[in-house]
């Protein structure tokens, strides 16, 4: 998925020096508890958490907190010193592995479960080094075998994703996965643009209808690429589903069901702003249209920010803890907790329901306009159209919290 992850994956920042200091960390388990009875509808859910950077959320208060069960355990790569065997980001092989599996064991223990996802935008894919199909196979067998997991995500992206080689390397070995995993839940993650994925991405369906590969679903990741909220982001969805229709040679139905969404929350690495109102529309198409998946990046990003704004480990946006996690509750048919704790800082104090008419993406507003977004009042400063309250723009000033 992602440019964003891209900032942060592609340096995962302290993570040796903070790693025995984490929460979520359990040293001296070589291989985690087995994996909880859970649906697919969990996996196909999970969001993205990074358990070794980026600051790092325990995962059972976050499950705790919002109901969730199942997270995307983000990333195995190539050693960064080259090899055709799995680490984590590059750095902690797989084999010796014992802060993951106390993650993975943690979790399960409180009655959920991961899948792995492989790839992401930074370092170097195994799909890259690996000589073909057969041992990059062998290689995310051993991260399947290690962890017992039921469910891996392929994050298809650059530079792997232009290369043709790599790409059949990695589809070649996930059909061998699933024919000598039965039952494992697959998804294809790959980069989403306005048309609904670019060139690389429809040779990428292409590469797997040619091998017969079908996965649990092929997702986009509709931002870091112009995006302006969920009106473009269901656009894009939309003409995805046809390139799968005419690529895949789906109907309509099969097509949505192996559909999937990867979005990001808050703000992304290119300054687009989605909130909780676009996880709210996305989510609401998603389910409308039986979409086989809806996911984001990341957990460790699901937080308001304090006096970091790290895009890495907080939002940049206006929200409570874990405000998107929820939705991927939803999505996979449960209902979240209400959430009693208290609203995140505001410049202004107050609370209650907003009577000032909601923001309208295609109405002109002028100067001293008063309406409201995401459980706020905002004034513009100036004439305005289409300039998201909060968004980069700073169109709008922050009232605070509805009190009218």
């Amino acid at each position: 998925m992602r440019r964003s992850k891209a900032s942060q994956k592609a340096f995962s920042f302290a993570v040796l020096t903070a790693m025995a200091c984490l929460p979520i960390a359990v040293v001296g388990r070589a291989a985690p508890a087995a994996p909880a009875a859970i649906g697919n509808n969990w996996y196909a859910a999970a969001p993205y958490l990074m358990p070794q950077s980026n600051s790092p959320p325990d995962p059972v208060a976050v499950m705790s907190a919002t109901g969730l069960k199942a997270f995307q355990l983000a990333f195995i790569l190539a050693p960064n010193g080259g090899g055709c065997s799995p680490t984590w980001d590059g750095t902690s092989a797989v084999s010796s592995d014992t802060v993951v599996a106390g993650v993975v064991s943690k979790i399960r223990a409180a009655g959920g479960d991961v899948s792995v996802s492989v790839g992401g935008y930074g370092g170097t894919k195994l799909g890259q080094t690996c000589g073909d199909a057969a041992s990059t196979a062998a290689a995310y067998q051993q991260v399947i075998t290690k962890y017992q997991l039921k469910a891996i995500d392929f994050d298809l992206e650059e530079p792997e994703y232009e290369n043709e080689a790599a790409i059949a390397n990695e589809l070649g070995a996930a059909k061998i996965l699933q024919a000598n995993n039965p039952g494992l839940f697959i998804s294809v993650t790959m980069p989403g643009t306005a048309a609904g994925t670019g060139w690389f991405g429809t040779l990428l369906l292409d590469k797997a209808k040619s091998i017969g590969f079908t996965p649990n679903n092929f997702s986009i990741m509709p931002f870091d690429g112009g995006f302006n909220g969920a009106s473009s982001q269901v656009s894009a969805l939309e003409n995805f589903h046809g390139l799968l229709m005419s690529h895949m040679g789906w109907d309509s139905a099969t097509a949505y069901a192996h559909e999937g969404f990867s979005g990001m929350n808050g703000k992304s690495d290119i300054s687009e702003y989605f909130y909780q109102s676009d996880f709210e529309t996305v989510l609401n198409y998603a389910t409308g249209h039986g979409l086989g998946r809806f996911t984001f990046w990341s957990v460790n990003r699901d937080r308001p920010c304090g006096s970091s704004t790290d895009n890495g480990i907080c939002s940049n946006v206006t929200q409570n803890a874990w405000d998107f996690t929820k939705y991927s509750v939803r999505f996979a048919g449960a209902t979240p907790p209400v959430d009693a704790g208290p609203p995140p800082p505001t410049d202004a104090g107050g609370g209650g329901t907003c009577t000032a008419p909601a923001w309208v993406s295609s109405t002109a507003y002028n100067g001293g306009a008063v309406v409201s977004y995401n459980g706020h009042k905002w004034t513009a400063k100036w004439w305005t159209q289409n300039d998201v309250p909060g968004g980069p723009a700073g169109v709008w000033t922050d009232n605070g919290p509805c009190t009218s």
